[in-house]
């Protein structure tokens, strides 16, 4: 296997590795409004865990993908001094066209060259043949007929003169003969080798130039290659970043929440210290027209006859009379009790606060039932522990009852 693959497969092995954690975290159940900042901060180390290991994938997968752009680099720069190359080789076999050019034109001038010898040779050739045909039609002659046949001393000496001439005018004839002749023979030869010179040249470029072609190729492959791998780790990049932007998110959302727990329990803390809450919804009075018969806080129950904390305020008001939500929430009890609340309604309001509503003479909502503030819930009664028609209010938070005089007026 090679670097480039094993790079690959490892890099989609974390990736595995991180889409496995972000799946683990979306299966997290969400915190219910009961979950502790505890909780909530082990759940948010679990994120921050996670988005430093997204992390050092996103480092090993960018350190891959620059290793893989070098390359890449590496390999056009090289493919570059290729073209170059290339470009210079090109220029040379222009060069050497030009260069056979000028030699066919140079080998054309020796064949002309050539053939002018050749025509001088046979010439030649053709005037010493017409001399011997002329000294044959005046009949046969030899030396010693020439010097027998002389009339005087002095027609001697001018027939051996002559003769003399003759011979000297063959002799330069057979030399001038023979000149073209190697004149020939020495063309032909440089002829020869110069043809034997080009085809070298011809067959020495072509070999480089395919040389070269198998480098271009070589080098676009591979370009080819790193491209591909590049493009693979900018995906893988672009897969991991988006993990790590979901997981930023899931964070932000986990340290809202975990801030959001936080103020839960301090004002949990407050309502168990005795202190009433901020809260920063508007309240309404469930009852209208009603008289303060028993305040909250410890105080002599009326019927039972001993002291004990009164988790809510008496409304005293007149039977029949319609009670309303005080704020927006969900009714979790609408039930009786009997010997205590009678007929009862408990609402959440989905913050931390709850509200209560007893001894009605009935209730109209339900158990799960969504009710908006200033729905009618019920009616004034004295079912259960009573004494007579009034409404038994109560506000609590995170389980704890508050004073609800702090929350409506």
């Amino acid at each position: 296997m090679s670097r480039s693959a094993h790079r690959k497969r490892k890099a989609l092995s974390l990736i595995c590795l991180m889409l496995t954690l972000a799946l683990m975290t979306g299966v997290l159940p969400e915190r219910a409004r009961a979950a502790s900042s505890t909780e909530i901060q082990k759940e948010l180390d679990t994120l921050e865990e996670q988005n430093a290991q997204i992390q050092e994938q996103i480092d090993a997968i960018q350190s891959q993908y620059n290793a893989s752009y070098n390359n890449m680099k590496s390999v056009a720069e090289q493919k570059a001094a290729i073209d170059q190359e290339m470009t210079l080789l090109s220029t040379k076999i222009e060069t050497t066209n030009e260069q056979i050019a000028a030699y066919n034109q140079l080998i054309a001038n020796i064949q002309d060259d050539l053939d002018l010898a050749q025509n001088e040779l046979e010439l030649l050739s053709q005037q010493h043949q017409e001399r011997i045909r002329a000294m044959e039609e005046q009949g046969t002659l030899s030396y010693w007929e020439v010097i027998f046949e002389a009339s005087s001393f002095t027609d001697l000496l001018d027939r051996i003169t002559m003769v003399e001439e003759i011979a000297a005018a063959d002799n330069r004839r057979m030399e001038q003969m023979r000149i073209a002749s190697d004149i020939v023979a020495a063309n032909q030869l440089c002829l020869e080798r110069e043809k034997k010179d080009l085809e070298q040249t011809r067959i020495q470029l072509a070999a480089d130039e395919e040389t070269l072609e198998e480098k271009r190729s070589e080098a676009d492959e591979l370009l080819r290659e790193l491209e591909k791998e590049t493009e693979e780790y900018e995906l893988l990049l672009a897969e991991s970043e988006a993990l790590q932007d979901e997981l930023m998110l899931d964070i932000a959302a986990k340290e809202k929440e975990l801030k959001e727990a936080k103020y839960d329990e301090y004002l949990a803390k407050l309502a168990l210290q005795g202190e009433n809450p901020p809260s920063s919804a508007s309240w309404i009075s469930p009852v209208s027209g009603y008289t303060l018969t028993s305040p909250f806080g410890m105080r002599l129950h009326p019927v039972l006859g001993y002291y004990r904390m009164h988790n809510g305020i008496d409304m005293g008001c007149a039977q029949g009379t319609p009670i309303y939500a005080t704020r927006a929430g969900k009714v979790t009890v609408a039930a009786y009790q009997a010997g205590g609340a009678g007929n009862y309604v408990s609402i959440n309001h989905l913050d931390g606060f709850a509200s209560i509503y007893m001894h009605m003479t009935h209730y109209v909502v339900s158990a799960g039932e969504t009710v908006s503030q200033g729905q009618l819930i019920g009616y004034v009664g004295s079912t259960g522990i009573s004494t007579g028609p009034h409404l038994h209010f109560g506000i609590s938070y995170a389980g704890t009852y508050v004073n609800p005089l702090a929350y409506i007026y």
